[in-house]
């Protein structure tokens, strides 16, 4: 894959991305103005029990398979039938095992409050409890689509047909809008301070809420049955391991579920803490929530879309012993998405407030002024967690999954104490700002782990270029942020509300993005160009 292919499958991605995520912003918009945000006990039983899929999935199968696919199909590929029996194999036992942990993890859903509930705070009543289990046995399903899609999407990634993977959940967005639709006709919005109160919630609503939740999540893996059979892949289900080549992918499998178990453990003590928050009247799943989805847009846009392309090219010159390749990809992966990443951090930092009441302006300013200091909070460690996910992904290219799980013990710990000294000792609406910080400390902690550990094993990192590049993206950022604040504390001095908070965020926005791009290029960050594409090539001036 040629670097202008890298970028047009990037570009395709991304494109999805934006659109998929945009629609995710009108949907958590719909959420919180539904179920509120501080205080809202509704909210939090519904997020906490949409979040056990999630979580279930990354603890059994989500970076597991991530890690596992990718390598293992390219490398499959030079098998004599071209990987077919490896591949079949492989999904065979990943959906069988994806199938039996769906079953029994909805069985268990009755646990969702014992595990889950707040932890230092006021306990859920017994009322709350039942809406919990409710909402779980609705969610928890999704798991096993989750898997679907993963796999599926991965096999369409091995073969270089990245686009499909990332519009999919656009489908996912739609049918979740329209459930959320319905209930605000029903149900009206929350009013600040005074959101539905859990006994509203009958069987009918929860089924509405949480199904077409569910209903999402299985359409999004569906729809990818299509491209996989245009491309002529037919999968026929085969047992037995033996002599196929899976040992490898057995061992990255084994540390990557060890992995995802620390974190998921540490994710427990995470949610319990964000609980404590919200029960205790402060922001907690809906303050939680939103200010994550912001603080991945970034991530997603960019990083993934761009990782998702590096991935298989970074895979198979590790097949083929290439380390110079690897190198070269990992040293073009830091310093695009840089660019991207440094941006986002100084948008949020200048105009955060703005961006929440403009998103969420059908909520009050004291929420959307509590989910811009969680995102601001969370935004510190945007720049190394976008790092350490390409960093992980290197690893897995090499099919190196133990130096991953020794990295995630130190950032799981630091996660975990931060989240629970947050969750005792600050007040309650400042809990889930301290588990934010906490986030980026340790997001911290691991990319300079991940980049040490990785440099004894490649020698070099082209650590200098890397480091120029992000000293002058730094460089134009800092200004730039500064005069966006500026424009946007003159716009409030001189209206109030949703106009004050649009028009700073359009006006402030453009002076940012200006301002940015124009000393980037007296800089001279090649970089800039790669990611924004045709645009900036016809601005005058371009070297």
């Amino acid at each position: 894959m040629s670097d202008q292919t890298l970028l047009r499958a990037t570009s395709l991605m991304a494109a999805g991305t934006l659109v998929s995520r945009v629609l995710g912003f009108v949907r958590t918009a719909m959420v919180v103005a539904l179920l509120g945000v501080s205080g809202a006990l509704a909210a939090d039983t519904f997020a906490t029990a949409n979040t056990v899929p999630n979580q279930l999935y990354n603890l059994i199968a989500g970076g597991l398979l991530n890690a596992v696919l990718v390598p293992q199909i390219t490398r499959a590929a030079k098998h004599a039938d071209g990987g077919r029996a490896f591949l079949d194999r492989l999904l065979t036992i990943s959906l069988l095992g994806l199938a039996a942990v769906t079953v029994v993890a909805t069985l268990a859903s009755p646990l969702v409050p014992v595990l889950l509930q707040p932890g230092g705070g006021r306990p859920w009543d017994p009322a709350t409890q039942h809406l919990a289990v409710a909402f779980a046995y609705w969610c928890v399903p999704q798991v096993f689509f989750y898997g679907l899609y993963t796999v599926l999407g991965q096999v369409l990634n091995a073969r270089g047909r990245f686009g499909a993977y990332m519009w999919a959940p656009v489908v996912n967005n739609v049918v979740a809008i329209a459930g959320l639709a319905v209930l605000l006709h029903q149900l009206g919005s929350s009013r600040p301070g005074s959101p539905h109160p859990v006994d509203s919630w009958d069987g009918g609503r929860v089924a509405v809420l949480a199904g077409t939740a569910t209903l999402g999540v299985a359409v999004q893996a569906l729809v990818l049955l299509w491209p996989l059979h245009r491309m002529g892949f037919r999968y026929r289900p085969r047992f037995g391991l033996r002599g196929v080549g899976l040992g490898g992918a057995g061992r990255v499998a084994a540390w990557t579920f060890a992995a995802a178990l620390v974190s998921q453990l540490g994710y427990l003590v995470t949610v319990k803490a964000v609980n404590a928050g919200g029960s205790a009247g402060g922001p907690g799943q809906n303050g939680y929530g939103p200010a994550f989805l912001l603080f991945m847009l970034p991530h997603s846009l960019v990083t993934v879309s761009l990782v998702t392309a590096l991935f298989t090219r970074m895979s198979r010159s590790a097949a083929d012993g290439d380390t110079s390749g690897v190198r070269r990809d990992l040293s073009v992966g830091l310093r695009l998405t840089g660019v991207a990443t440094v941006l986002a951090f100084a948008g949020v930092a200048a105009l955060g407030p703005d961006l929440t009441g403009t998103i969420f302006f059908r909520s009050g300013h004291s929420e959307t002024d509590a989910i811009a200091a969680i995102t601001t909070a969370m935004m510190v460690g945007l720049v190394p967690f976008s790092a350490q996910y390409l960093f992980q992904r290197v690893f897995y290219a090499l099919e190196d999954a133990r130096t991953p799980f020794l990295v995630q013990l130190p950032v799981v710990a630091i996660i975990a104490v931060t989240s629970f000294v947050s969750g005792r000792t600050l007040d309650p609406q400042r809990v889930v700002v301290g588990i934010g910080l906490g986030m980026a400390l340790g997001y911290t902690v691991g990319a300079v782990l991940s980049a040490v550990l990785l440099h004894r094993r490649l020698r070099s990192l082209d650590g200098a270029r890397v480091l120029r590049t992000y000293v002058r993206l730094a460089v134009a950022a800092a200004p730039a942020a500064a005069l966006a604040w500026g424009v946007s504390r003159l716009v409030h001095a001189a209206l109030d509300g949703f106009a004050a908070a649009a028009l700073s965020l359009a006006v402030g926005g453009a002076v940012l993005l200006v301002v940015y791009v124009g000393l980037c290029r007296v800089m001279h960050v090649g970089e800039l160009d790669e990611v924004a594409g045709p645009v900036l090539r016809r601005l005058p001036g371009r070297r």
